[in-house]
């Protein structure tokens, strides 16, 4: 059996686990509880990004607004 089937397996094996017992827990469908963590995966990058790029663009006002000073070593 190749090393990737392997991995494959144990993922599956005991990665999912968590999702089957989630779903036991509230008596609700596993494919349910998998869709959910899917799904709460795009807004929680798509936040991180939009985080970066507000962040980017306050940077780039905060140098639009403070001037630089001369150095005392360029006189």
């Amino acid at each position: 059996m190749r090393t990737i089937d392997k991995i494959r397996l144990q993922l599956e094996k005991y990665g999912l686990d968590v999702s089957y017992r989630i779903a036991n827990r509230l008596g609700i469908p596993v494919r349910n509880v998998r869709l959910f963590f899917i799904y709460l995966s795009f807004p929680t990058l798509g936040l991180s990004f939009l985080l970066y790029i507000i962040l980017a663009f306050a940077l780039r006002i905060k140098d639009f607004f403070s001037g630089k000073r001369p150095s005392v070593f360029d006189l």
